[in-house]
């Protein structure tokens, strides 16, 4: 046998080993994330609150109390997350919003929300439904936006 052939025979290995780890490391993580989010179902209610601020701001950064903090893994530290703060009942909270949420929370405005501990899982509107924001064009949308503009 040719060198060039073992060495394809090699990485092809390889390739079905790491193939097969990640297999079964997705299966676990799947697995996790289906309990964590039973956890999550489980205790969720709804709250009226009205929204004061919302950004998307590094945890550290964000005002959450320091146990939130210190039991994010270190990876997740520098990473980003959508914060909203909000009047509920006589308190001001700092949460945590889901990334599918963040966008159809308005500011300066009172709503129903589903939360479970300091995560917010789901919006609904008090008086009349959510304005949604309209999607931001792509480059080329916009592009051809354009360009069918100067035909006409």
């Amino acid at each position: 046998m040719s060198t060039a052939l073992k060495v394809l025979l090699i990485i092809l290995v390889i390739l079905v080993v790491a193939l097969i780890v990640l297999y079964f490391v997705g299966k676990r993580l799947q697995k996790r994330q289906n309990e964590q989010q039973e956890q999550m179902e489980a205790a969720k209610q709804t709250v009226s609150m009205l929204v004061i601020d919302k950004k998307i701001m590094p945890i550290k950064e964000s005002g959450l109390p320091q146990i939130v903090i210190d039991q994010t893994p270190k990876m997740m530290r520098r990473s980003k997350l959508p914060i909203v703060k909000a009047k509920v009942g006589p308190r001001i909270m700092t949460l945590v919003a889901d990334s599918k949420v963040f966008d159809l929370i308005p500011v300066k405005k009172e709503v129903k929300a589903v939360v479970s501990g300091i995560y917010i899982m789901d919006v609904k509107g008090i008086r009349g439904a959510l304005e949604t924001p309209q999607k931001k064009k792509g480059f080329w949308a916009r592009q051809r936006e354009k360009f069918s503009k100067k035909e006409k």
